[in-house]
């Protein structure tokens, strides 16, 4: 059943319902896109083995995956003056393609061009997209960022076991096969997106510069947060598999230590933009960044139990705070909401892929237990850039 058109998606000025039918369209294709660029994290210790990589070396391909997010706002432009519905069709096909054969690769350069064509793939998909959920919520964008994120965490969830489970079923050269799923949710898009609007005609200075002028004192504030939260999302996210490994040897326990982090990150997710949208977003993200902090340290600091209970409330907490950020870029875009998230991702990278590739480098001399508490100790310099942000009303 294709999603019902959605009257008047322009006027502002009177309450509109929240359309559950195009968000959860939306999310189901963000899970599917999302699960393929899970894969590079379970999978890189094989990639280190395989290709003789050092960790400095390991940290650079998820910032090369991310590095086309530099024409993110270029991206928004085009979804600001026109119809975007294709790029949102076809982008879970680039990057599952792309993706799918990365097991292939002979040497790091065939590598890292295959996750320079999946990162294509990634902003393309994720500017238009979060918009397009903002203008089907209504007026509860937190619960409908929300779920477009929940699709994105479920995705990093299941993502390493299914990796995993395929390089054991098939080899790491043969992923080639799981590249139909991508190309059956993009047809499966095209139906659903059909009658769903995907540009809307607005007055105003569309420009990157624009949409930058008009959206700076949310994004200046956002910078700094992206920037304390990268030490940590870097530490968990990027090298958790292989620092487990590193300790136990074994790649399921590994790829299983991601899921669960990854489980928890999407129950925060879920949680974290309704809540948003009733205590506020500054109050949400003092409490992740809070709880982030606390959560790694111990994780770095503890053993047995104590861990994965930390290993819990640092999923929880760090992968939270970005449907209440989106929600904080859209309700403060203006005329260029399109635009104004392609800044936000563009500066989400820039935050994220340095600090990659410090982490790496740090890691290679400190040693990863060492790096993890200190990236909860300068995860704590966000919390200045909380009380920066523009305080938002009470919705519900």
């Amino acid at each position: 059943m294709s999603v019902n058109a959605v009257a008047d998606p322009t006027d502002d000025s009177v309450p509109r319902p929240f359309r559950t039918g195009g968000v959860l369209a939306i999310s189901v294709a963000h899970f599917i896109h999302d699960m393929y660029t899970s894969f590079l994290s379970p999978l890189l210790p094989l990639f280190i083995e395989k290709l003789s990589l050092s960790l400095t070396q390991a940290g650079f391909l998820t910032t090369i995956m991310q590095l086309p997010s530099l024409i993110n706002p270029y991206i928004g432009i085009v979804a600001d003056r026109i119809s975007v519905r294709w790029m949102v069709i076809l982008a879970p096909s680039l990057t599952a393609v792309a993706m799918s054969l990365i097991g292939l690769s002979g040497s790091y350069g065939m590598l890292l061009l295959l996750l320079f064509v999946t990162g294509i793939g990634v902003a393309v998909f994720h500017v238009p997209s979060p918009v397009m959920v903002s203008r089907l919520s209504g007026d509860k964008k937190g619960k409908g960022m929300s779920f477009f994120m929940t699709g994105g965490e479920l995705a990093r969830t299941l993502g390493p076991i299914v990796a995993v489970a395929a390089v054991a079923s098939v080899g790491l050269e043969n992923l080639y096969v799981l590249m139909v799923f991508g190309l059956l949710i993009s047809t499966w898009l095209f139906f659903q997106l059909k009658e769903t609007p995907a540009n809307i005609p607005r007055q105003g200075n569309r420009t990157v510069a624009g949409a930058w002028k008009t959206s700076r004192h949310v994004l200046i504030p956002l910078t700094g947060i992206l920037t304390a939260r990268g030490f940590m999302h870097a530490s968990m996210v990027v090298f958790l598999p292989t620092y487990i490994m590193g300790e136990t040897g074994n790649l399921w326990l590994a790829g299983s230590a991601l899921t669960l982090f990854e489980a928890c990150g999407v129950a925060g997710v879920l949680l974290a933009g309704p809540l948003s949208d009733r205590l506020g977003r500054r109050t949400l993200l003092m409490i992740s960044l809070i709880g982030a902090p606390i959560s790694i340290m111990v994780f770095a600091l503890s053993g047995g139990i104590l861990r994965i209970i930390a290993l819990i409330a640092a999923g929880f907490t760090v992968l939270s705070t970005t449907p209440v950020m989106l929600a904080l870029v859209q309700e403060n875009a203006g005329d260029t909401p399109a635009a104004a998230n392609g800044l936000f991702m563009m500066i989400s990278f820039m935050a994220r892929s340095a600090i990659v590739i410090l982490v790496g480098w740090v890691a290679d001399t400190i040693g990863l237990q060492t790096t993890y508490a200190l990236s909860a100790f300068l995860g704590l310099f966000g919390l200045p850039f909380v009380f920066k942000l523009p305080k938002v009303e009470n919705r519900i």
